[in-house]
C-alpha cells in the first residue's frame, strides 16, 4: 500500500508540476506536445509516417511520448532507417500509443501485466522503484491532458518485438 501511495503521490506531483496541463485540455495530443517543445523528432516522426491526422482525431488515446533525448539515444543509422521506410516508422510509433485514455493510476494496477498497443503488439507495464515503465522505457512524467487523450512522457524509444 506504502509504494502504491507512493506512486500515486509521485504522478499526482508530476501533474501538478506540468504547467501547461490545464491549457493542454484544450489542445489535441499533437498540439499539446509539440507545445511542450521538447518532442520535435517525435512530431517530425508522426508527419513522416503520416500520423499527424490520426492523433488529432478523436480519439481518446493513450501516448506514451518519446523526448528528443530520448530520441537521440538511438544511433543515427537505425533512426535514419526508419524516417526512411514509413511503414516501418509507422508501426514503430504506434507501438508507443495505447487504444483508450489510461492515466498512471491505471497503469499501476497492470504491473506485471502487457498492453496491447495500437500497432497490434504487446507491452509490459511494470512498476519499479515507484516508476511506471513500458517494457525498459521509464514514465518521467505522467498524465498531462489533452482533449483526445493523454500523454505519457518516457526516457526510451520503445521498439515492438520482432515478427
Amino acid at each position: 500500500m506504502r509504494k502504491l501511495t507512493t506512486i500515486l503521490f509521485g504522478a499526482a506531483m508530476l501533474a501538478v508540476a506540468t504547467p501547461s496541463i490545464s491549457q493542454a485540455q484544450d489542445k489535441d495530443i499533437v498540439e499539446t506536445a509539440v507545445a511542450a517543445g521538447s518532442f520535435k523528432t517525435l512530431a517530425t516522426a508522426l508527419t513522416a509516417a503520416g500520423l499527424i491526422e490520426t492523433l488529432k482525431g478523436p480519439g481518446p488515446f493513450t501516448v506514451f511520448a518519446p523526448t528528443d533525448e530520448a530520441f537521440a539515444k538511438v544511433p543515427k543509422a537505425t533512426l535514419d532507417a526508419l524516417l526512411a521506410d514509413k511503414e516501418a516508422l509507422k508501426n514503430v510509433l504506434l507501438y508507443h500509443v495505447v487504444p483508450g485514455k489510461v492515466m498512471a493510476a491505471d497503469a499501476i494496477k497492470l504491473d506485471g501485466k502487457s498492453a496491447k498497443m495500437v500497432s497490434g503488439a504487446e507491452a509490459k507495464i511494470s512498476v519499479m522503484g515507484g516508476t511506471v515503465m513500458v517494457n525498459q522505457a521509464h514514465v518521467t512524467q505522467a498524465d498531462i491532458a489533452a482533449k483526445n487523450g493523454v500523454i505519457h512522457v518516457i526516457d526510451a524509444v520503445i521498439l515492438p518485438p520482432a515478427k
